[in-house]
């Protein structure tokens, strides 16, 4: 590491702050917490070199997340991960942002930490899932209010999603539709409304009875409905009765049992200060120049998850046209690195002088491409200073080169970060 490079990472004064880029990178060198040393590797290509540090800095031995983070989406990140990277570069009160939101593990987890949280997704469901958990309600309110709620009325079903649903959770799941839905158009969409929506949303198809769905795929998808009826067909299954207010009730109790008091209260000064927005994002005019202190994010990866196509059902839940959901879908390298260069641009808009972007990425198509070998010459071309490649992986062995090893191949619990900064 270049010691002129060290002086362009703000130090803060006034109670606690950010890491030096000094002390980060011996804290990462010297990191030895689960038994293990730090094997530092190298990353180099055209006008760059960087290190890579490979060890397991955050496992699933440790703490596990907060319950509220219990919300399935497709290709998330464990809360472990932004919470390493926030603790160390990012003080109370700092800005963190996350410009591919999802189910927003980056926006809750800041603040928990009482940082505010800065989320930005293209898919309208993001901020319906990630928003609630910002000002959670009590168990007892959630039970009087889907106590209040007639779920059987007689209702017009959709017949092809009887492949999921008995008729009867259907009838039961179109009627929460239509209250909800109702209660938006009036404006009159309260805290219980919102999360009662989340936690519906997201147990509207699984593989197990605390979903309403018959057996299908993880929950963080939903396959079409020809490819259900063949799932129906090839396990002799017919969807059972589910009884979907005891489940978004047991759910919530699940999401809150980890909640306390002083928690809450941080959460609501949090959702204050939050900015949650739905755009694309390498445009993001609502958010100011300079103010972001910290990026923590996993963009979509090349052509490996159909966002917009797993979405189907939840969109219909939410009254969303998916097909107007102008998710990715990058097939190529050169696109999927042309779209990184111009969010790249945008996040040095957005970020401070010396502000860091922890930029998770991950080996596609059998290992034969790493997303960082793409992502550090295209945030480079934005104008970005790249700090380190760091490697989570909570099986290596000490190698001289960590490209094409069969340890971090596809298959390993890894995960891959490029390190960037907005050079002061």
């Amino acid at each position: 590491m270049d010691p002129k490079q060290l002086s362009l990472f703000p130090v803060k004064t006034g109670g606690a702050g950010p890491l030096t880029a000094e002390q980060f990178h011996a804290g990462i060198i010297s990191f030895d917490r689960y038994g293990k040393k730090t094997n530092t590797l190298e990353l180099s290509g055209p006008g760059y070199s960087v290190p890579v540090y490979v060890n397991e800095f955050w496992t699933s031995k440790q703490r596990a997340g907060h319950s509220l983070h219990e919300i399935s989406y497709r290709a998330c990140f464990k809360p472990q991960l932004p919470h390493f990277f926030i603790t160390r570069l990012t003080g109370e009160g700092d800005v963190v942002y996350d410009p591919f939101m999802g189910r927003g593990t980056t926006i809750v987890e800041s603040a928990l930490l009482q940082r505010v949280p800065v989320g930005c997704d293209i898919n309208p469901l993001s901020r319906l899932l990630v928003s609630p958990r910002l000002d959670p309600p009590d168990a007892g309110g959630v039970q009087a209010r889907l106590q209040a709620i007639d779920l059987k009325k007689p209702q017009q079903i959709r017949d092809d999603l009887l492949v999921f649903y008995h008729p009867k959770t259907l009838r039961s799941i179109t009627n929460l539709r239509e209250y909800l839905l109702q209660r938006e158009e009036k404006e009159k969409l309260d805290r219980i409304d919102h999360w009662i929506r989340m936690v519906a949303t997201n147990r509207l198809t699984g593989h197990s009875p605390g979903f309403f769905s018959v057996y299908t795929l993880p929950p963080n998808q939903a396959v079409s409905v020809d490819s259900q009826r063949k799932i129906n067909e090839k396990r002799s299954q017919v969807p059972p009765y589910r009884e979907i207010k005891a489940i978004i009730l047991r759910k919530s109790r699940s999401l809150l049992r980890g909640l306390k008091r002083s928690e809450t209260a941080v959460l609501r000064k949090a959702l204050s200060r939050a900015r949650l927005i739905t755009a694309s994002a390498e445009r993001t005019p609502n958010i100011p120049e300079s103010s972001v202190n910290l990026v923590v994010t996993s963009p979509p990866f090349l052509d490996v998850v159909d966002y917009q196509r797993d979405n189907w059902l939840r969109c219909w839940f939410n009254g969303i046209d998916s097909g107007s959901v102008d998710i990715w879908q990058l097939g190529k390298p050169e696109d999927w690195q042309k779209k990184m260069t111009a969010v790249f641009g945008e996040l040095k808009r957005v970020l401070v002088p010396g502000g860091c972007i922890a930029f998770e990425v991950g080996e596609v198509r059998g290992g034969k491409i790493l997303l960082e070998t793409l992502a550090v010459p295209a945030a480079l071309a934005a104008g970005l200073a790249a700090e380190a490649v760091i490697v989570n992986s909570q099986a290596f062995t000490k190698t001289a080169n960590c490209w094409g090893v069969d340890n971090l191949k596809k298959g390993t619990n890894t995960n891959r970060i490029v390190l960037l900064r907005k050079r002061g």
